[in-house]
């Protein structure tokens, strides 16, 4: 019937077969599509060769391509090897104390309902102070030796371990739990054979975080308070105006990036060999009653009198630990005579305006890249490069191209802006569904219609998780630019300032209002994902 069906239909309406592309346009289409991604990294050393050569910038801002290969010949024929052996050998030790302990503790709080209730509000509280904002309270503390290198790389690795960690051994499926209940399993095999493959792919992932974490870190601490070091040596460049050895030491912070990231993600294809389940039941611990509740503020009410104790009694110097009341006193004498107000105010134009510019070039690029084929070809592969150098790297070249000023830490903002929301809105519409292109052609909307009616709506939860991100990431910007950017005002240059005055109580004012500044946009940006998604949950 099939065969009659076919001969008695009219040959207009039978698809015409397709007849297979000669050889020579088969490898022609190979060729263009390997040589595509080349095309960019290539036009940008063409474009840098004609503005060096052609001097549109001075030869001490913009060094010719030339001097920058002799630089990086003569450098890894040199010290080069030596400064990045340095880092790279406090990065494992950083990494190999901070994934220990995040490790245990997150073990602990995931397995024990009670030390998850007491202790993590606690540890939360205290991880929603950046890395950054620490640095001056823990150089006052530590000094600029490898101990705060050591100190600082432990606690940006610690945060991102502990919670995914939590997260993994916490949300073990509960039918595992049940089947290993009804085995009895003693609990030697109940870790090794139920809690570390269900908790593994959570851990990775935090690990993934508290590799990109630490090595940003360990830049930024090394441009402040270093004198060896891949960071150290870069600073030398920048006040030698030897530009060329910024670009060599930008070039390998982004190939040990790539590098780091490749070894996560074979490390993860090498264990992670089992199917994992698509969505695992989870049953949220009951929330504590009564007592339990108040239980919640014994860890901070603990560690305040700790604190005050260990103040009053004087067991560290008073010059380098103020006591709570003091910390208070500054927070609301800064907050009277409209100091800290100020400075805050002023780093959150800044954090506003890097959002805009960056996040907004971000999702545009984003869209691009998402929508077309060839664009993604084109700058995908340049972009995922650039962003495997740590942001921090830029700050020595910035500083020389735009100088101090607002312009500088505008473009930083913008930079650590610019990639959360790039990637999160490609992601996005590449994730989206075919059926969502079949019902726009056989509803006949046109490009405008289909994006606005489809496309941005079935991209927007990613791109709301991005623009979250990038909220965080702008205001962690904002008080590095004002770290390595000494500025007239911000929250940053303030607690710089108070550090080089030996003013711990307005350190801890400072530390105070970035802690709560970014809880407040973190929470800004759930509400705002929230909201531009609740149509997902009618």
């Amino acid at each position: 019937m099939k065969n009659i069906d076919k001969t008695l239909s009219p040959a207009w309406s039978r698809p015409l077969p397709r007849l297979a592309p000669p050889p020579s346009a088969a490898f022609a289409r190979r060729l263009g599509d390997g040589l595509l991604p080349w095309l960019l990294p290539l036009g940008l050393v063409l474009l840098w060769w004609v503005a060096s050569h052609r001097h549109w910038m001075s030869a001490q801002v913009l060094p010719t391509p030339e001097l920058v290969w002799q630089s990086a010949r003569e450098l890894l024929a040199g010290e080069l090897w030596s400064e990045l052996a340095i880092s790279l050998r406090r990065l494992a030790w950083g990494l190999l104390a901070g994934v220990a302990s995040g490790a245990a503790l997150g073990a602990w709080l995931g397995f024990s309902p009670r030390a998850e209730r007491l202790v993590f509000p606690t540890f939360s509280a205290l991880a929603q102070i950046p890395t950054l904002a620490w640095i001056p309270l823990f150089m006052l503390f530590f000094g600029i030796g490898e101990l705060l290198k050591l100190v600082v790389l432990v606690k940006a690795v610690v945060v991102p371990v502990t919670i995914h960690t939590l997260v993994g051994v916490r949300d073990a499926q509960p039918k595992l739990r049940e089947a290993a209940a009804v085995l009895r399993l003693p609990p030697r095999l109940l870790v090794w054979r139920l809690i570390l493959p269900a908790a593994l792919p959570a851990f990775l992932t935090g690990l993934r975080l508290a590799l990109a974490q630490g090595w940003t870190s360990l830049l930024a601490v090394e441009l402040l308070a270093s004198s060896e070091g891949i960071g150290y040596l870069m600073v030398q460049g920048r006040q030698l105006f030897m530009l060329d050895i910024v670009f060599v030491c930008i070039l390998i912070i982004g190939l040990v990036g790539v590098g780091m990231d490749r070894a996560i993600q074979w490390l993860d294809r090498r264990l992670l060999h089992w199917p994992q389940a698509a969505t695992g039941e989870f049953r949220r611990r009951p929330p504590g009653r009564g007592w339990q509740r108040l239980q919640v503020w014994l860890p901070p009410l603990a560690l305040l009198l700790l604190w005050q104790s260990a103040s009053s009694a004087e067991w560290v110097d008073p010059a380098i630990l103020a006591s709570p009341l003091e910390v208070a006193r500054a927070t609301w004498s800064g907050a009277l005579d409209g100091s800290l107000p100020g400075a805050l105010f002023d780093s959150l134009k800044r954090t506003l305006g890097g959002l805009l510019l960056g996040g907004g070039l971000g999702f545009l690029g984003g869209l691009l890249l998402g929508l077309w084929r060839p664009a993604e070809r084109f700058f995908g592969p340049t972009f995922a490069a650039l962003r495997q150098v740590a942001i921090f790297a830029w700050v020595p070249l910035l500083t020389a191209w735009f100088g101090l000023g607002e312009p500088a830490k505008l473009t930083f903002v913008a930079i650590a802006a610019f990639f959360p929301l790039l990637l999160a809105t490609q992601r996005g519409i590449a994730s989206l569904p075919p059926s969502l292109g079949e019902a726009a052609r056989v509803l006949r909307l046109g490009p405008w219609r289909r994006l606005l009616r489809l496309v941005l709506p079935g991209a927007a939860p990613s791109v709301f998780a991005g623009l979250r991100l990038a909220l965080i990431y702008a205001w962690l910007g904002t008080i590095g630019a004002e770290y390595f950017m000494p500025s007239d005002g911000g929250i940053g240059s303030l607690m710089i300032g108070a550090q080089q005055l030996f003013r711990m109580d307005l350190i801890g004012a400072g530390m105070l209002l970035v802690g709560l500044t970014g809880a407040l946009l973190n929470a800004l940006g759930q509400r705002i994902e929230a909201r531009a998604t609740r149509w997902r949950h009618a």
